[in-house]
């Protein structure tokens, strides 16, 4: 089973005994406040969803573990933007591990997976406009606005970010770092 590890994380794929916790982050109303609401069920198809991603295209959501703790603390990773061919980058921690720079550190692996192994000449991004930390997340990982948009049922931003943008970012750290 593939995995990532970053500082603080470890990224791997789903298993069906994810559920529970799977279902604990999609239930939670303030942590899917810009997203929707999931039963039970509809977490079970989601996580078949998951899985199934990987087998087919050999990327997906990332079951995201906190090391110190072991506990699976969100889902970050890459699949299909909404009746497109292109490949979206989706996140959602948990609540108390907000505010920590966590959501940011698996976007950047995630990136780094799907140009350096996947290939991928694009990667995209979009928020509700009103989701002012997603959109944070997605301008600390280097992707550029593009365009207002509409997907999922919702007005959105709409960004992106090349392979080649993304090389050149991998090799000049931003200023907060050096």
């Amino acid at each position: 089973m593939l995995e990532i590890e970053t500082a603080r994380l470890q990224l791997r794929q789903f298993t069906l005994e994810d559920l529970d916790d799977l279902f604990r982050l999609y239930s939670d109303a303030e942590v899917m406040r810009y997203l929707s609401l999931k039963t039970r069920e509809q977490t079970q198809e989601r996580l078949h969803k998951h899985i199934q991603q990987w087998q087919q295209h050999n990327f997906g959501m990332w079951a995201v573990m906190h090391k110190d703790s072991g506990k699976m603390i969100g889902r970050c990773g890459l699949g299909f933007l909404e009746n497109t061919p292109e490949v979206e980058l989706g996140y959602v921690l948990d609540k108390s591990y907000w505010n920590m720079g966590l959501g940011t550190e698996a976007s950047q692996a995630t990136l780094k997976y799907g140009f350096e192994e996947v290939k991928l000449e694009q990667i995209v991004a979009v928020a509700k406009p009103e989701n002012i930390a997603s959109v944070r997340v997605i301008q600390k990982v280097g992707m550029k606005y593009q365009k207002d948009a509409y997907y999922y049922g919702h007005d959105v931003v709409y960004y992106a970010i090349s392979r080649s943008e993304w090389q050149l970012i991998k090799l000049i750290p931003p200023l907060e770092d050096v």
